[in-house]
């Protein structure tokens, strides 16, 4: 939100920006990074941490979370603009526009559209389609997709209630501001715009460059335990091909389904004996990796991803094409996107499938299919890589002055502005 809040600034004199900040845990590395963007015309507030019941499910927990913040930020609203607020809905009733900044991908977008509205319209529960052996005609995809590559939190009867929420608060937005680019997501983007849903605007890739601490740049839920971890390092072995690893140890759900990965203190024990032995010069293993000083490294040729969003954009910003296995969340509809729609990727296992908070692995992901995508990663590699570089130029160029996310975001700010001044508009 500080690098979109930036551009939003660099745009219009008479914009201030307030940013609302709400954290899990106490985290002295983030607030230092926040105290480094605060500027003349950018204000960073941050909400009291409420009690939260840690022993609810992943989907109870973050709704929860969610629901205790609310009174948090309308307090916090109040303050700001000396009238009461609420998320999302009251703003509209009291005439201030309602624009939403939404971090995933178009074509996600458009998934949970997709989802909201075979509920609504056709009494239809997305999880109900989850053993189907159809593939589904999604409008913001290219491709018919498989059920296998559904969000794990949308195929449970207890977490869909809260995916569908949301998405129709994104429906009652203004506007909604989405961390992609024309170039990459074209199709996505038109069919958001022929459809019922609000006004999009393409402003990414929105990517912090500049700062690369661990707190900074957020948690990542992506670790193995013991024996998925000796079987990545039996196909790494047998690949012979050199390699970067970030191997880290996962948290215990029990204790707190937030948690993050830590670093191992001493990585061998996981590890098949006499690993390290054998890998000497080859590979090298560390814990927590600095991402982007890795992608933006040349010797870097490809990316072992899980294919978080703002890892893909950043793996094309530096030009560097992605081996996919996603874990959770949507990860495993970006791996489709960027193996099938836009050839930016290889595949490890497109279909592996994790929770992201507080479960195990469903399967083990063999030494075999493993070194089996990295060896894709050399046979297919030329024509892959071409076409990342290509995506590559295109993400800097959209963000240049005349760019398309550089036209978007100058439209968004004249829109934003004129709609401060209207007194009535549709609610």
């Amino acid at each position: 939100m500080a690098q979109l809040a930036k551009l939003l600034l660099d745009l219009h004199p008479n914009l201030s920006i307030t940013v609302l900040i709400m954290k899990l845990i106490p985290d002295a590395e983030l607030d230092a990074h926040v105290h480094s963007l605060t500027a003349t015309r950018i204000k960073f507030i941050h909400l009291p941490s409420p009690e939260t019941h840690k022993d609810l499910s992943p989907a109870n927990f973050i709704t929860n979370l969610v629901q205790t913040h609310v009174p948090l930020v309308k307090q916090a609203a109040t303050n700001i603009v000396h009238y009461s607020t609420s998320v999302l809905d009251s703003p509209r009733f009291a005439g201030v526009p309602s624009y939403v900044f939404y971090a995933s991908g178009a074509a996600f977008l458009g998934f949970q559209f997709y989802a909201l509205g075979l509920h609504d319209e056709q009494n239809v529960n997305i999880f109900e389609l989850k053993d189907s052996d159809t593939e589904f005609t999604i409008p913001s995809y290219l491709n018919p997709v498989s059920s296998k590559l559904f969000p794990t939190v949308m195929l449970k009867p207890e977490s869909l209630p809260m995916m569908n929420t949301l998405a129709r608060g994104l429906r009652k937005a203004k506007g909604i501001m989405i961390n992609t680019f024309w170039e990459l997501e074209s199709h996505a983007i038109s069919s958001l715009s022929e459809g019922s849903a609000p006004p999009v605007y393409p402003v990414g890739p929105i990517l912090n460059l500049e700062s690369e601490s661990e707190g900074a740049r957020g948690a990542s839920k992506g670790s193995f335990k013991g024996d998925q971890v000796k079987e990545i390092a039996c196909a790494l072995e047998q690949s012979g091909h050199r390699f970067l690893w970030s191997l880290r140890q996962p948290p215990d759900p029990s204790k707190d389904p937030m948690a993050s990965p830590t670093d191992y203190d001493d990585g061998s024990e996981v590890l098949p004996e006499g690993f390290l032995d054998r890998t000497h010069g080859i590979g090298k293993i560390i814990g927590w990796a600095p991402q982007l000083a890795i992608l933006g490294h040349p010797a870097i040729g490809w990316f072992v991803s899980h294919c978080g969003w703002n890892s893909t954009l950043e793996s094309i910003w530096f030009g560097v094409p992605i081996a996919a296995w996603p874990i959770y969340a949507e990860q495993q509809l970006n791996a489709f996107k960027s193996v099938r729609e836009l050839g930016l990727a290889v595949e490890i296992k497109m279909d592996y499938r994790r929770d992201g908070i507080g479960s195990d692995e469903i399967e083990i992901v063999s030494a075999k299919t493993i070194e089996k995508g990295i060896r894709s990663m050399m046979e297919e590699g030329s024509d892959v890589r071409k076409r990342v570089k290509e995506m590559s130029e295109k993400s800097r160029k959209a963000l240049m002055n005349g760019g398309s996310s550089h036209s978007t975001t100058r439209r968004l700010v004249d829109d934003v502005m004129n709609n401060m001044f209207t007194k009535s508009y549709e609610v």
